[in-house]
């Protein structure tokens, strides 16, 4: 009989052990998916809608819970305490057990245990243990804490395995409403922790008055714009400027704070914005002495309501620019354009395509990169690129009238642009096998996919061939813009489209299908795997293949 006993008391064991692994790995994918939202509760409040079968409350803590109301209520005389023990076990270790939450592949943006990301852990992670341990005491010692209630206990094999069990999951299932709490809880900290931080970047501002501040916000293109007038200025000036896609109050007082040195004369920063006052935010704490406004599109339409209301916020920028400062505006935006009229006293330089004070023309490709022509007044220089793309050239022509107002000539920025190295993921141009790669995977949107499409278009080697799911995160209009996507992909005149996942890319059909294109051409998987697979089957050398998005690691179809 003991040999039985032990198995049960195994069972026990195991079935906790498996909860408590579980839990662990249910909190640490949801502070993930917090930290990739911002930290903000709302923005992770709506995530947790989208997905609350999937992720939140899942099958498994509601047929657990059932089980556990059917042997209470309809079978407790039929079922004896051990029977119950080791269905409950089993149960729980085999539902519990799996965890793959992110779908068996590596995520693109991991957590990482930031001071904050450890502030919020530390209550979250008592919070979610608080049930659990709980019960588990309960069930193991026999008795309440604090109380004169007890149950009948002799050991492993007596523990109330109704309220182990209960309690485990209960616990399991409250885990993403534990992370409200435990923001809330340290929300006076993050307050104390913000003003702290940029009261020290604004006094070590105050205390560089010839450093000289350029801001860059638009819908798109900020980080690309940045990088490439950090370069062009690299050749003159000592520049500092923000890493990646730091562009929120605490991104930039970290570089402010930890990078920014003495002997910088330039600071370029990238401004970004999800709501209204966002650009006000972060101008209170670095006033621009030349602005740049890339773009007015749809991207974050979803918190900002309207184009209107994006165009607004991202003029911003310009209403902030210091007296008597400069701006450089993209010549090819009119809600762009218009925000000219917001001031009288700065020197307004317009950059565009075929028009304004800067030019670009005779864009051609190949596998070396791009190559097209700058004029710049009586100025006119061919420049070379790694960089693909016509917005490319766009957030050139931005970086060209910044570097020219700071008395750069185009000779020196052409030498600049050609050891440029281009962004990670970001049209990046790779060679595989003797397949020229165009590497579009970081978050899409709608005018950056209609680039990539026009760039592999017009390529004039090989067979071309594209891999995308389409774009997410656009709000009421994601599949109108899905659709028009999938109309330029039909009139691109490609040879291969491979589209990954059925639901998410089923606008993207209709939209290809409407051009007339032959859906024999067309192929529909599940995962990148598949379309790697594919892709691979059909390439040859000379082929060029456009990778365009890769969907967060928080989406789930």
């Amino acid at each position: 009989m003991n040999w039985y006993l032990n198995i049960i008391d195994f069972l026990i064991l195991g079935f906790v052990l498996t909860l408590a692994r579980h839990t662990l790995l249910r909190g640490r994918y949801f502070l993930h998916i917090f930290q990739q939202h911002g930290y903000k509760l709302n923005e992770f409040w709506h995530w947790l809608v989208q997905n609350w079968n999937r992720r939140v409350l899942t099958a498994e803590h509601v047929l657990y819970n059932v089980i556990i109301f059917v042997l209470l209520i309809f079978l407790s005389n039929a079922v004896t305490g051990s029977a119950a023990i080791i269905i409950l076990a089993v149960f729980g270790i085999s539902w519990f057990g799996p965890f793959n939450y992110y779908g068996g592949e590596e995520s693109k943006k991991p957590l990482v245990f930031t001071p904050r990301m450890i502030r919020l852990t530390i209550p979250f992670a008592i919070l979610s243990l608080l049930i659990p341990v709980t019960v588990t005491f309960i069930s193991y010692a026999g008795y309440i804490p604090f109380t004169e209630l007890g149950i009948q206990n002799d050991g492993l094999y007596a523990a109330d395995m109704y309220l182990l069990a209960f309690g485990w999951v209960l616990g399991n299932a409250l885990v993403p409403f534990f992370i409200f709490v435990a923001a809330l809880i340290t929300k006076p900290i993050e307050k104390y922790v913000h003003r702290h931080f940029i009261k020290l970047a604004k006094k070590k501002l105050a205390q560089m008055p010839n450093l000289t501040v350029i801001a860059i916000t638009g819908s798109y293109g900020k980080t690309s714009t940045k990088f490439m007038i950090r370069d062009l200025l690299s050749e003159r000036y000592a520049v500092c400027s923000t890493p990646g896609s730091y562009n929120t109050p605490m991104g930039i007082c970290k570089v402010i704070n930890n990078d920014l040195e003495a002997r910088h004369q330039i600071l370029v920063l990238e401004m970004g914005a999800r709501y209204e006052g966002n650009i006000d935010e972060l101008c209170d704490i670095a006033e621009p002495d030349i602005s740049v406004v890339t773009n007015v599109g749809v991207a974050h339409l979803e918190t900002f309501g309207s184009q209107d209301a994006i165009a607004r916020t991202k003029s911003t920028i310009v209403k902030r620019t210091k007296p008597n400062g400069k701006a450089v505006l993209n010549a090819n935006d009119e809600r762009v354009t218009a925000m000219a009229d917001l001031r009288h006293d700065l020197k307004f330089t317009y950059a565009g395509l075929e028009s304004g004070d800067i030019q670009g023309q005779n864009i051609t490709y190949g596998p070396e990169g791009m190559t097209f022509t700058v004029t710049a007044g009586e100025e006119k220089k061919t420049f070379t690129m790694q960089l693909l793309g016509s917005h490319n050239v766009q957030n050139m022509l931005l970086a060209v009238g910044v570097a020219q107002s700071l008395g750069l000539r185009l000779t020196t920025m052409a030498m600049a642009a050609s050891r440029m190295e281009p962004v990670e993921h970001r049209l990046e141009l790779k060679s595989q096998n003797g397949i020229t790669i165009i590497d579009d995977a970081f978050n899409s949107n709608p005018v950056g996919a209609k680039n990539a499409v026009e760039t592999l278009a017009a390529f004039e080697n090989g067979r071309k061939i594209i891999i995308t799911p389409g774009m997410i995160e656009l709000g009421e209009i994601q599949d109108e813009k899905n659709r028009e996507f999938g109309e330029q992909i039909g009139k691109a005149n490609l040879d291969l489209v491979i589209l990954v996942g059925q639901n998410q890319t089923e606008p993207i059909r209709k939209g290809i299908t409407s051009t007339g294109f032959d859906m024999e051409n067309v192929k529909t998987v599940s995962s990148l795997y598949e379309a790697n697979r594919l892709m691979q089957d059909f390439a040859q050398e000379g082929d060029v293949v456009l990778y365009e998005n890769d969907l967060p690691d928080s989406f789930n179809e």
